[in-house]
């Protein structure tokens, strides 16, 4: 998993409540078990007409939002289906920070163990972050995680919270079996101690 130190980059705004994780990636995408390719089929239904064509007023295929790596967004992002392919086609367009008021509990931690750092913050902070965002791509805003902190593009910042595993976690890209592997030794240690007592 790569790590999540600091992000500057376009944030593209979507002014959207309760986007579910069919929404984010449709079920006919869902065929895969490969991370990569997915970012085709990010919001496709919102993306895409019937013939394939883009839908030019859909955020991410505005000329500004288009390399966008940070979605800002309305409540409960990520909710419905626990379907992992949702953080991973959000990592493959391209996109490693998500913020929002809140999330669904099941796809904020799919988030984390993909590298996708989800940002919750208060509804006032969310509407300086939306309307920075919608400035365009000539405003960029900074988000640093060793700080907890987002820099917007006139210079003014907000402190987030995080939990202190998952920003661990983050900052040193650990998955689940990183974060096994980290504990080599000690497993190690530990069967090294039951053979010894004949228990292995």
């Amino acid at each position: 998993m790569d790590k999540f130190t600091t992000l500057e980059g376009v944030a593209a705004p979507m002014r959207i409540i309760n986007i579910d994780t069919d929404r984010i990636i449709p079920k006919q995408y869902l065929k895969t078990i490969k991370r990569t390719g997915l970012g085709a089929g990010l919001f496709a239904e919102m993306r895409y007409n019937d013939d394939g064509s883009e839908k030019p007023d859909f955020v991410l295929n505005q000329p500004a939002y288009r390399n966008a790596r940070i979605l800002v967004a309305g409540d409960n992002f990520g909710c419905g289906s626990s379907r992992e392919h949702a953080p991973w086609a959000l990592s493959d367009f391209g996109i490693r920070c998500v913020i929002s008021t809140s999330f669904a509990d099941i796809f904020f931690n799919n988030c984390a163990k993909n590298g996708i750092l989800a940002i919750v913050v208060s509804p006032e902070d969310l509407e300086k972050l939306f309307e920075d965002a919608e400035r365009g791509a000539n405003a960029t805003l900074s988000v640093d995680l060793a700080a907890q902190t987002i820099r917007g593009p006139d210079g003014g910042t907000l402190h987030f919270e995080i939990e202190p595993g998952r920003k661990h976690n983050l900052l040193n890209g650990l998955d689940e079996i990183g974060l096994t592997l980290e504990r080599a030794p000690a497993i190690e240690a530990y069967e090294a101690k039951l053979a010894q007592r004949g228990w292995a």
